[in-house]
């Protein structure tokens, strides 16, 4: 009788392998001795069996959707700190964290200077939209700009302008930090307008709107830039000291 259980076991296995169900075959005897144990109903363990392989496959492609992101993992809302940018309230990131200007295509422009949080703001932002399930890429202007540009030479410029163009937010850092091109204008142009209103785009600028076409060097594609952009817009001017340097650690001390 027990060599039939254990072949019924075996075959139980098996069946996990052939239907890719890695978690659940590795947890498997764990759950047995739990259900005889506690003796629950065959609805409850059934339940028990197919949540415990939902949940890991979840995990998994949240920690794929992560790696995909560029994102900084460690970086994310719960460690923004209100007291020193006031230029943002709890109120507003948590309608930013419900997601539905995402689900519109709407954007996102932070903009001030160096170390009032843009970067982190943004990268916390797109951690929390992976969490909920949404594809997210980050990247610098200087780095879209070098894949855009290489694109149609270079096999992973290819590559990784696939994933920006397929994700649901394109997270675009330090805009304005570094002048471009007219032709790297022009590309940056195509580029959001094949994101108008498709996808959202999330940019940080150490620069105004008003200096952008400065930056992009063409005020005839910067309005145009722009107008796509901000149709569909909130705009935060965040302003302040640098957290950077406030909090900056020191080699020698003072005493």
């Amino acid at each position: 009788m027990r060599g039939d259980w254990m072949t019924q076991k075996t075959h139980i296995h098996d069946h996990l392998k052939t239907l890719r169900m890695p978690t659940l075959r590795e947890n498997l005897d764990r759950l047995l001795m739990a259900a005889e144990k506690e003796k629950i109903s065959y609805q409850t363990f059934l339940y028990r069996l197919l949540t415990t392989e939902v949940e890991a496959k979840a995990e998994k492609q949240r920690q794929r959707r992560i790696k995909q992101s560029r994102l900084n993992a460690d970086q994310t809302i719960d460690q923004f700190d209100y007291t020193f940018q006031t230029a943002i309230s709890r109120r507003t990131i948590q309608q930013i964290l419900a997601f539905e200007w995402l689900e519109q295509a709407f954007n996102l422009l932070f903009l001030g200077p160096p170390g009032v949080g843009k970067t982190f703001l943004s990268n916390a932002i797109g951690m929390a939209a992976v969490n909920a399930g949404y594809r997210v890429i980050f990247i610098t202007m200087d780095e879209l700009m070098q894949t855009l540009k290489t694109q149609e030479v270079i096999k992973r410029s290819e590559k990784l302008l696939k994933k920006i163009r397929s994700a649901d937010l394109v997270i675009i850092d330090e805009l304005g930090y570094l002048p471009v091109s007219k032709m790297e204008a022009n590309l940056f142009f195509q580029l959001i307008s094949d994101f108008y209103e498709n996808r959202s785009i999330i940019v940080t600028s150490n620069k105004g709107l008003s200096k952008w076409a400065e930056v992009l060097g063409d005020p005839v594609i910067t309005t145009a830039i722009l107008d796509r952009l901000m149709h569909h817009s909130e705009i935060f001017n965040l302003s302040g000291k640098s957290y950077r340097l406030e909090n900056r650690k020191k080699i020698f001390s003072e005493s």
